[in-house]
């Protein structure tokens, strides 16, 4: 039993090595006492008939002829193997011998069992005279035929008790196996950053075992709990304004810069700016505290947009101004229009001179945050100078594809899946040694035959829409694949929190990557934060699919709803990718630097490895370092690479015949 052979399978080599040596020596102790039993009784039967022959030849008084009729008489039975008579001389006046009949025992058994017949000797006398000497031998073989059918029998019932100890073992082994394979699979959830707890088992070692696993799970998530609500705690100090809740100028600032660069974001959306007018003289007038209850007011009218549009963040930029982000398009004015309709009834129950004013702008990918902000503040000047309740739409016109029209965006999306006009971009993540952890691939689609190649920002939206994510996600996981088979460089993949809606994906893929298990140990597979609130339990069947394969899962765009995820500690992510809009600005902030060390102690707790998205400052990288993060990426880290990953389209042809290619290599 080797030090790496499983518990249970050393207990079952040593059953059966027990129940084998009991059998074993069993029969040897049975066939062993049977033959010594059936060796006397021949010992003593070739005496006994040799004595009881001699008798009668005593009474035959020297008469030659009739003891010769008396021993053939004997000899004819057909029992005996030599009867022999000798005169006193030792000269031998009668023998008679046989042939060894035929034997039913197998000769291994007739040598290993061997049976001797001692020859039975008596004396013949004539009165006083002593004649001579008979002398029998039984034939053996009837003997060993005997004990031949003894030791079948007595290994028959043998094996009949040797099959109920197994059947009885085999209960007995199940019942410790079941419990054990627990404890086991709660031991490798642990390792796994997975605190799972399970019921205590009746076998008491086991149980005592569980209790103090159990107990340690426990005591982990408490700490979890802890740590969460500590860093909770930070995020709001570091991100969010005092008195709303709402985020804070530097972090609105940077959700924004986030979302107009992401390479997965909207491609269009809006912005909305509000501001209080003259807040300054309404804060003399109505008092400090009145005027804390106007700002929460407005704030509380604000955060329901939170709520009915995903994807939209809110900020209170300073004490009179709010801004609103909507990562959809043409509903700024919209919006705007309603948000003024809702405060112009409830603001007068503060004053009568209490007034807002909106400005709002439709923006695009790739915009700088100056660009949106600029022309958001225009347009709010020009509401400011209308009156009080105005709202003002910048007059730059955006040019949306969606124009095209929704069918015909499903069929090119359709079309590029189908064809093949499918690439991944490649953008690196690194640790402090600037090797690479993995490569960053989303996928984009060459929508029309002559076109270039799009990113997930201009069709993803429609993709989502028209219910092709699974197929999307699918065909960018089978190139990644196909390059990590060409070479061997992990890949990760990220994907769309709506293919999780998909009952059908999780075992989809898992099919895929079985097919491909070297390949699948390199690959990483993350979905958004989001996912991990709305679809947890989605979310962990896809783990449970990645872990068998041996893929990881990971969590990208992290950092601002962290402490939601409710079971965060039973997730087992591999990695958490915190958000650009949390790590930007950590090298000058020392409230976001303690919020993201916070972050990086809590999920190293959990076993998670933590990597920073879009990081382009070089002291922010530094920073980063400091506080424990395990791995960057961004502009500055694709700066770090060779040409061939800055980011340009890594053409992978077919994926199928890549694939085979590489699995060839």
């Amino acid at each position: 039993m080797g030090p790496g052979m499983p518990l249970i399978r050393q207990i079952w080599l040593l059953l059966l090595a027990s129940l084998l040596l009991t059998f074993a020596g069993s029969i040897t102790v049975s066939i062993h006492a049977a033959r010594e039993s059936l060796q006397t009784q021949l010992t003593f039967k070739n005496n006994d008939t040799a004595l009881a022959l001699a008798l009668m030849l005593s009474q035959q008084q020297g008469d030659l002829g009739r003891m010769t009729l008396l021993m053939t008489a004997q000899f004819d039975t057909g029992f005996y193997q030599e009867i022999r008579f000798t005169d006193s001389q030792d000269r031998v006046l009668f023998l008679r011998k046989s042939h060894q009949p035929p034997l039913h025992a197998p000769a291994w058994f007739v040598r290993l069992a061997a049976i001797k017949s001692e020859p039975g000797i008596a004396q013949v006398n004539n009165g006083w005279q002593r004649l001579g000497a008979t002398q029998v031998i039984s034939h053996n073989a009837y003997v060993v035929d005997d004990l031949w059918a003894g030791a079948q029998k007595a290994a028959l019932a043998l094996a009949a008790v040797t099959s109920c100890a197994l059947a009885l073992a085999l209960v007995v082994v199940n019942r410790i196996r079941r419990p054990l394979e627990q404890v086991v699979q709660q031991a490798q959830a642990l390792l796994n950053g997975e605190f799972l707890a399970v019921p205590a088992p009746r076998i008491p070692e086991l149980a005592r075992l569980t209790q103090a696993m159990n107990t340690m799970v426990n005591r982990l998530r408490l700490t979890f709990a802890a740590q969460a609500a500590q860093v909770e705690s930070l995020r709001r100090q570091a991100h969010c304004d005092g008195l709303t809740g709402l985020s804070n100028r530097k972090h609105f600032f940077n959700q924004l810069n986030a979302f107009l660069q992401r390479e997965d974001g909207s491609l269009e959306g809006g912005l909305i700016l509000l501001r209080v007018i003259d807040l300054v003289q309404i804060n003399h007038e109505i008092g400090h505290e009145s005027a804390d209850r106007l700002i929460s007011t407005i704030s509380q009218a604000l955060k329901t947009y939170l709520e009915r549009v995903r994807g939209c963040h809110l900020g209170r930029l300073n004490g009179a101004d709010f801004a609103l982000y909507l990562p959809v398009r043409g509903l700024a004015l919209e919006t705007g229009t309603a948000i003024i309709q809702a405060l112009q009834a409830l603001l007068p129950a503060f004053g009568s001179r209490i007034t807002v004013a909106v400005g709002a702008v439709e923006v695009r990918r790739g915009q700088s945050v100056s660009e949106a902000m600029g022309a958001a503040d225009a347009a709010l000047a020009r509401a400011e100078s209308r009156g009080p309740f105005s709202v003002e739409l910048d007059a730059a016109v955006v040019y949306s594809p969606a124009l095209r029209g929704q069918e015909a965006w499903r069929q090119s999306i359709a079309s590029a899946l189908i064809t093949g006009r499918t690439r991944l971009m490649g953008f690196p993540v690194i640790n402090a040694n600037r090797e690479i952890l993995h490569i960053e691939c989303p996928l984009r689609l060459r929508l029309d035959p002559e076109g270039p190649y799009e990113a997930a920002a201009l069709w993803l939206p429609l993709a989502i829409r028209s219910r092709l994510t699974p197929l999307v996600d699918e065909r960018a996981i089978s190139l990644a694949l196909s390059a990590i088979a060409e070479d061997h460089i992990p890949r990760c993949v990220n994907v769309c929190t709506a293919s999780l809606t998909d009952p059908n994906f999780s075992p989809r893929l898992r099919s895929l990557l079985e097919r491909f298990p070297r390949e699948s140990a390199r690959l990483f597979i993350e979905v958004p934060e989001s996912a991990a609130i709305e679809n947890f339990e989605r979310l962990m069947e896809l783990a449970r699919q990645l872990r068998a394969c041996g893929a990881c899962l990971g969590l990208e765009h992290a950092g601002e709803q962290l402490s939601q995820i409710e079971h965060l500690f039973e997730t087992g992510f591999h990695y958490v990718k915190l958000d650009a809009c949390v790590v930007r600005g950590v090298a000058t902030d020392s409230e976001r630097r303690d919020f993201v060390r916070g972050v990086v102690i809590m999920l190293h707790g959990l076993s998670s490895q933590v990597f920073a998205e879009g990081v382009t400052d070089e002291a922010d990288v530094d920073m980063l370092w400091q506080v424990g993060v395990d791995g960057i990426t961004g502009p500055w880290a694709s700066g770090e690479r060779p040409d061939w990953v800055l980011g340009a389209d890594i053409p992978l042809g077919t994926e199928d015949a890549v694939l085979a290619k590489g699995m060839k290599g």
